[in-house]
């Protein structure tokens, strides 16, 4: 075998069929040799993507344990096993342990993008090789086989057609192109993009109609599919805002509790104290600030967030993908299948007579007709339109099937669309079939660009009657027609101008335009089916009308692209489809009414502008520009990249393999569920379960609620860390004994999480939550005035206990009462104060005191639980407290209800500042 083979350096669509023959040194009839396959195959490898590395279980498990508050408390647990504290060391580490186990659950939901990808070209090729033909697994081909394509079958590799029979392929997943390419052998240039390579079949693409053979140019990961691959495996998974925020915010908060802790200790050795005791304040200081509870809340409100989202048709993969949609600033929506239904529909059907609009969308076969008052027509009044259907769904090769109330086409799309517009006006296909038996065909070609049949016409008195259908390009049918049908189906000369005026009218609006003709049977027997050809055709045609078809936009998606421009999100559309067909969607749905005009400067860019484009002018034109059309999957991951360097968070979404690594790279990946590919769905992080673009919009909303949540947790959880770390200090900076004790403060910090902080994962979302903007992304977790609520909080909860703490021994109460009533300080002014924290921004009784129930049974919880710590005989033994009187409570809630007033106050003089 020569050297020379080198199939990845060389632009195959730019050679023609017999270079591209030479080049492989392969042969056009016979194939390879059986030697040379051995040899190629041992040279380049089989034809299967390469497999990701992923990290090991024990790098995985390691990975919890990588965080700065936990390496904090990892640190408290063994210095107090050390000093001989293990009840409190082993409720250190039990948090730990329990944190890092929920972590790796999560984890372990591996992300299978790279095996869907590769799972997706595992078929089997019929190839020609030493001048026979055989099956091998795709596995098995090499640069220069002979491979042998039919109807139904997946391209198995980058192909250089050499041979068509009617060749048209499904390239949706790969470029976006909403209707089979019809393919052909024509050299093309070196820059035409992927979408217009039509002597080419790619990898992962599937045979609608036809055959054809090609050569084998690119396998593996040197396919078009293998660059998907490449990007997808190279795009990187960004942290979510929650993710930085939190690290960002933990990183502080280590730093403040260590400077703490360590100015504890310092001031308890320079009083003299003893030097194990402060040290054993010190690290009950530590473990107190920390707020051991957020990362399980964190976790579990997501978790709900995920549950709630589920019963809204929205499957989540990642759990801070949650959260993330509540920050999207950007959606960038793929066309096809996303806000449209990839579902080709007549909209609009012209006769000569007069133009007839189309209700109803999809291959569901409901939906009329009527004209332009609103009449349905009826059939035998209107001989132009009723031949132009019958034409239609005679001269077609397509089927409509039912499963489960889903309708769907095989065989092309715009011919299924063609069925279902006849089936409305009552023509379905078994009669259609029944009223014109076919006898003859002649089939569609790109360079014929029409097919044509021959019928049996039961509708006349002759029972050998014979009629001409034909179907397909309007310039190309009008040179077959001498003459167009009339209103009362009389005929006229064909007016050429008009027709052609309203077709680029249509067109103009994004439709795709066919016409329809025949040649009325005269008499009995008028053709031989066997002597049935295009000579026959030639000027004898009647111009019946013009069908004109569209990818509808999908019912629900005008409305949730208005909400989304409400709430602030911008959504731009990224697809593979043609400007003026993605313009016209874009019209409908209502993505130049928030970001500017179709005809604006900029508004709408193609792959080839995006190109063209400085390196400088890209980031801007991204950001102006609404649509983007005819873009290569390496453009919309540079697109995703251009809008995250302009500082957004962008929500991808998509259903095709070309989505694939713009899904992986955005801040979130949403794919389509029913009609999205298994590559999109495992690349994404959400998956629409019902194919909804209406459903992001509810997604965001959940998403938002989600995070208000846990904002609502972090503002609530704070000051009780604050005021224990403080409350240790100031006894510490005296000289005075501890109020509250390590073990206490573990009983506080978790009890109150779990019972009460818990609670406000289930709180509902509050009105008004889709009118205000996107979170900027590089707001603080905290704003100033929340920062200033949890002070505020923390050194009331510092006042109030130290001040009772004090009271109660000044009243000849025992250490261990005085310290009961600090604990049950700090737990009421909580309880109290979550209440408050159900709104950041609003009176808790204007929300509604029980629209939270949860609330109220976490609190009585917490009540039962602060009971037993109190009166129960063991509890007093391993928490140190003591039973307290009633007049001890009365101060308690009085020290709470204080609390809150002031909480009040400050809330209504911040109001709308959180």
């Amino acid at each position: 075998m020569s050297t020379s083979v080198s199939p990845s350096a060389t632009a195959h669509h730019g050679l023609a069929a017999h270079e591209v023959v030479l080049l492989l040194e392969s042969d056009p009839h016979r194939g390879l040799a059986g030697q040379v396959v051995v040899e190629r195959l041992a040279r380049f490898g089989p034809n299967t993507l390469p497999a990701a590395k992923g990290a090991g279980l024990l790098v995985r498990i390691l990975r919890q344990f990588h965080h700065p508050l936990i390496y904090v408390l990892i640190a408290a647990g063994a210095i107090t096993a050390g000093l001989g504290e293990y009840v409190d060391s082993a409720v250190i580490f039990g948090v730990v342990v329990i944190n890092a186990i929920i972590g790796f659950i999560q984890e372990s939901k591996a992300e299978a993008a790279l095996e869907g990808l590769r799972s997706m070209v595992r078929t089997e090729a019929r190839v020609v090789r030493d001048g026979h033909e055989r099956t091998v697994l795709s596995d098995e081909l090499v640069p220069g086989d002979l491979v042998l394509l039919d109807a139904g079958d997946k391209v198995p590799a980058d192909l250089r057609l050499i041979r068509l029979a009617e060749l048209r392929v499904n390239e949706s997943a790969l470029t976006g192109e909403s209707v089979p390419v019809t393919k052909d052998e024509v050299v093309l240039p070196e820059a035409v993009p992927v979408a217009d390579r039509h002597n080419m079949a790619y990898s992962g693409t599937l045979v609608t109609t036809g055959g054809g053979a090609g050569i084998v140019v690119a396998t593996a990961a040197e396919t078009e599919l293998g660059e998907i691959h490449r990007l997808v495996g190279a795009a990187e998974t960004l942290a979510t805002p929650l993710t930085r925020k939190l690290a960002g915010f933990s990183k502080i908060l280590t730093v403040g509790i260590l400077a703490l802790a360590a100015v504890t200790f310092g001031v308890g050795l320079l009083r003299g104290q003893d030097a194990v005791e402060t040290f054993t304040a010190a690290i009950a200081l530590a473990v107190g600030a920390i707020p051991e509870g957020l990362p399980a809340a964190v976790t579990i409100t997501l978790a709900i967030g995920v549950a709630r989202m589920a019963r809204r048709r929205a499957v989540i993969r990642r759990l801070p993908a949650v959260e993330t949609l509540g920050s999207t600033t950007v959606i960038c929506s793929d066309k096809t299948g996303t806000l449209t239904e990839n579902q080709m529909t007549v909209r609009t059907v012209w006769t000569p007579g007069g133009e007839f609009e189309v209700t109803g969308s999809g291959y569901a076969p409901d939906g009329t007709l009527h004209d332009s008052h609103g009449t349905p027509p009826v059939l035998d009044s209107y001989p132009a339109l009723r031949w132009s259907l019958l034409a239609g769904a005679a001269c077609n090769d397509a089927a409509l099937t039912e499963h489960e109330g889903r309708w769907d086409v095989v065989g092309d799309p715009t011919e299924g669309a063609m069925l279902v517009i006849a089936a409305k006006a009552g023509l379905d296909a078994g009669r259609v079939a029944d009223l014109l038996p076919r006898l003859a065909t002649i089939p569609f070609s790109s360079e014929r660009q029409y097919m044509a049949t021959l019928h049996r016409d039961t509708t006349t008195t002759h029972p050998t009657s014979q009629v001409v259908l034909v179907k397909g390009a309007v310039e190309r049918v009008l040179d077959l027609c001498g003459a167009q049908m009339n209103t009362d189906g009389t005929l006229g000369p064909v007016d050429r101008a008009a027709v052609l005026h309203t077709a680029d009218d249509l067109a103009g609006r994004g439709l795709r335009v066919l016409a329809t003709a025949i040649h009325p049977a005269t008499g009995p027997d008028e053709s031989d089916p066997e002597e049935f050809g295009e000579e026959t055709l030639s000027g004898s045609m009647v111009l019946t009308g013009l069908q004109a078809m569209l990818d509808p936009p999908r019912a629900a998606a005008t409305t949730a692209v208005a909400a989304c421009h409400t709430a602030g999100i911008a959504v731009k559309m990224i697809t593979g489809d043609h400007a003026a067909t993605a313009t016209a969607i874009a019209g409908q749905v209502g993505l130049f009414d928030h970001d500017g005009q179709a005809g604006d400067r900029g508004a709408v860019l193609t792959g080839a502008d995006l190109a063209a484009l400085p390196g400088e002018e890209f980031p801007e034109a991204v950001e102006h520009a609404v649509v983007f059309a005819r873009v290569s999957p390496e453009q919309k991951l540079r697109l995703v990249e251009a809008l995250q360097a302009r500082g957004h968070v962008v929500a991808m979404t998509g259903d095709g393999v070309n989505d694939a690594p713009a899904l992986r790279q955005a801040g979130i990946g949403v794919a389509m569920g029913e009609s999205g590919t298994e590559v999109a769905k495992d690349a994404a992080d959400m998956v629409l379960t019902d194919d909804d673009f209406a459903t992001i919009e509810a997604a965001v909303e959940e998403g938002r609620g989600v995070f208000d949540n846990l904002t609502k947790f972090i503002t609530w959880t704070l000051p009780t860390n604050i005021g224990e770390g403080l409350v240790i200090l100031a006894a510490i900076m005296v000289g005075a004994a501890l109020p509250i004790l390590p073990t206490q403060i573990l009983w506080i910090n978790m009890t109150t999480a779990v019972a009460l902080g818990l609670m406000l994962a289930f709180e509902p979302k509050e009105a008004g939550i889709m009118t205000r903007p996107p979170r900027d992304p590089d707001q603080p977790l905290l704003t100033r005035t929340l920062m200033v609520r949890i002070l505020l909080v923390s050194t009331l909860l510092v006042a109030g206990s130290w001040w009772l703490f004090q009271w109660e021994l000044a009243g000849g109460a025992s250490l261990a009462e005085a310290r009961t009533a600090a604990l049950n300080v700090f737990v009421v002014v909580e309880a109290f104060y979550l209440f408050s924290c159900r709104s950041l921004t609003r009176s808790a009784w204007r929300i509604g005191m029980f629209s939270n129930r949860w609330l109220i049974v976490g609190v009585t919880v917490q009540a039962v639980g602060q009971l037993a710590i109190t009166y129960l005989p063991a509890m007093n033994t391993i928490f140190g407290t003591a039973p307290i009187g009633g007049d001890v409570w009365l101060r308690i809630l009085a020290i709470a209800v204080a609390a809150s007033l002031v909480v009040a106050v400050d809330k209504r003089l911040r109001r709308g500042r959180a």
